[in-house]
């Protein structure tokens, strides 16, 4: 291939990467507007429980190919993970989903990941098996599921989210940032003991 014809596939190629990267790391500076979150000074925001909004309908097909619907966890926090295979930050955080997970399910708290942006399944399902995930993922490639939320609850570009439910199925806490143990705990634990 000639200089010429490379060029603009390098600039593409560049262009490219930079949109990943800023999608992948821009988590912490987007706060959104919608639903009455409260920012904390620990970067998780928190809407009080009368004033909180049900989540969307989130089901489809995981990245295993089964189907699911969050709404069959009412009645359990739900804590959901908005992630991606080439997203850093995400591979960074996994290990304390898991941990988190599995220390707090038989206390009625459900994990649930959305997959944004990986063309193919084999990527996601590679990125839980080297991470050792054992909670389900939606699959969605393309940020439909995201879209369903109201506008200023998610940004599309703040990769990895977390989103905490209640039992009710309610939204009531957001991070737009990755999330060490501590802080994924802290965000759960208010959430957890409401009765």
């Amino acid at each position: 291939m000639s200089a010429a014809r490379r060029a603009p596939l390098t600039l593409a190629g560049a262009f490219a990467a930079a949109l990943l990267l800023s999608a992948c790391g821009s988590g912490g500076t987007s706060s959104g507007s919608g639903t009455g979150f409260v920012m904390g000074e620990d970067g998780i925001s928190t809407v009080q429980r009368g004033e909180r909004d049900a989540a969307p309908d989130l089901s489809g097909k995981t990245i295993e190919g089964k189907q699911l619907d969050v709404a069959s966890y009412k009645g359990k926090v739900v804590v959901l993970n908005v992630w991606g295979s080439w997203c850093a930050p995400c591979r960074a955080e996994a290990p304390h989903f898991q941990k988190v997970y599995k220390d707090l399910k038989s206390d009625g708290v459900q994990f649930v990941g959305i997959n944004t942006r990986d063309t193919s399944t084999a990527n996601a399902l590679a990125f839980e098996k080297e991470q050792g995930v054992t909670y389900p993922s939606l699959y969605d490639p393309t940020g439909k599921l995201m879209l369903r939320f109201e506008k200023g609850t998610l940004n599309p570009q703040a990769i990895p989210s977390t989103l905490v439910l209640d039992r009710e199925g309610k939204i009531a806490a957001r991070s737009l940032a990755a999330l060490s143990e501590d802080k994924l705990r802290k965000m759960i634990d208010p959430v957890l003991a409401e009765k």
